[in-house]
């Protein structure tokens, strides 16, 4: 039924489109992998992937002939994996989940072992892995108590849990819920994505259209992916003088969304992908892919889905030594909530909330980044945990 309605919302849907359009040709691009040993990794996104990514990487260094095969569910994934520097062989859609399509696709592939990641769990796809004879793993795992695998009517769904070899949690809380439900095999981990913010610091390239933008100023503010209701409450601030600059990179870049921000703000700005000279105080950046280093440039930064319960990633600014701000949804994300109990994060409602959170750390802004850069450093190593414990 879920495949039925994206193909007759495509017409009308751009990522229903490429849901469906992504999938109709997909067995016949199949590589031929005899030979090799397949290790699959399985990721929902693009902010899955980079979960996966750093034990990717470890995976290569140790197996330089492994053929790593890349699965994902949505369009905004598999659109935009290749900005990322990866060791990947194959990627593809991962097949709608009936029991045909799975044990197609694995007796293609024939996985040494499967990495699923952070709460992605296909039952059919699992059930074709385990009678395989695959390893299968879960990374970054986290889960909530109000998801159904811990309700009464949830003995499906905990019954597929039960398939995997082993689980690397990201918190003690998912550690305990597995644990309520009688799966004990779960090693605490952490978080893959702090090794992944700290790959990208190290490997930042010098971003000139930004540094232009910039020019001699040190008071640089940033929001990166922002939806309407945070630029809502952005534009206040974006047109105060507390900061020098402000750079904006909404999670949005279609041209109309684009459009609707510039007019709200009522003022000067200037698009990244505009060619010339950059004379505004505010930079929109208008593509994919220049965030993660866009944060290196500025000292304090606001995270945007906090008002929808999709915040993106937070670790990404933390990095670079920013206090984090965020919309008031935060209850699935635990780093949030860990972020605050630090002291670098901060959750806020209304325009005015922000503008007094951001006073407040403008007084002691030095203090707070050296904290946000020492806990993203205390919380790596994840990935080099998982590769050992699944090759020993």
């Amino acid at each position: 039924m879920y495949a039925l309605i994206l193909r007759i919302a495509s017409p009308f849907h751009a990522k229903a489109k490429d849901w469906v359009e992504g999938r109709r040709h997909l067995w016949n691009a199949l590589p031929d992998v005899s030979g090799k040993e397949v290790f699959w990794f399985h990721c929902a996104s693009l902010g899955e992937f980079d979960q996966g990514l750093p034990v990717m990487n470890l995976l290569r260094e140790r197996d330089p002939d492994a053929f790593i095969l890349v699965t994902f569910f949505s369009p905004s994934g598999y659109n935009h994996y290749q900005k990322r520097k990866n060791p990947v062989d194959f990627a593809c859609y991962i097949p709608l989940d009936t029991k045909k399509n799975a044990a197609r696709f694995v007796s293609h592939f024939q996985p040494k072992a499967a990495f699923f990641i952070k709460y992605e769990f296909w039952g059919n796809h699992i059930a074709g892995l385990k009678s395989s004879g695959a390893r299968l793993y879960s990374v970054s795992t986290s889960l909530r108590a109000s998801q159904h695998y811990f309700k009464w009517y949830g003995r499906y769904f905990r019954n597929i849990l039960r398939q995997f070899d082993h689980f690397f949690a990201q918190n003690q809380s998912t550690m305990d819920l597995l644990k309520s439900i009688g799966i004990d095999n779960v090693l605490l981990t952490g978080d893959t994505r702090f090794d992944r913010v700290i790959e990208n610091k190290r490997a930042l390239v010098k971003n000139e259209r930004i540094l232009d933008f910039i020019g001699e100023s040190k008071s640089v503010f940033i929001a990166g992916s922002s939806w309407p209701k945070d630029e809502e409450i952005l534009s206040e601030l974006i047109q105060s003088d507390r900061f020098e600059k402000y750079i904006i990179a909404p999670h949005n870049v279609e041209k109309a969304h684009i459009d609707a921000l510039i007019d709200r703000l009522k003022m000067s700005v200037t698009r990244y992908s505009e060619e010339g000279a950059i004379n505004s105080h505010v930079l929109v950046i208008d593509t994919i892919g220049q965030l993660a280093s866009a944060y290196s440039y500025a000292s304090i930064a606001y995270v945007g889905g906090g008002f929808s319960g999709n915040l993106h990633n937070i670790l990404e600014p933390a990095v670079f030594g920013l206090p984090v701000i965020f919309g008031p949804k935060f209850s699935r994300f635990p780093e949030a909530q860990s972020f605050i109990g630090e002291g670098i994060g901060f959750s806020v409602s209304t325009a005015s909330e922000l503008m007094a959170t951001i006073d407040a750390l403008l007084a002691d802004r030095e203090a707070v980044s050296l904290k946000s850069t020492r806990f993203v450093e205390q919380n790596q190593g994840a990935s080099e945990k998982i590769i050992r414990f699944v090759f020993g």
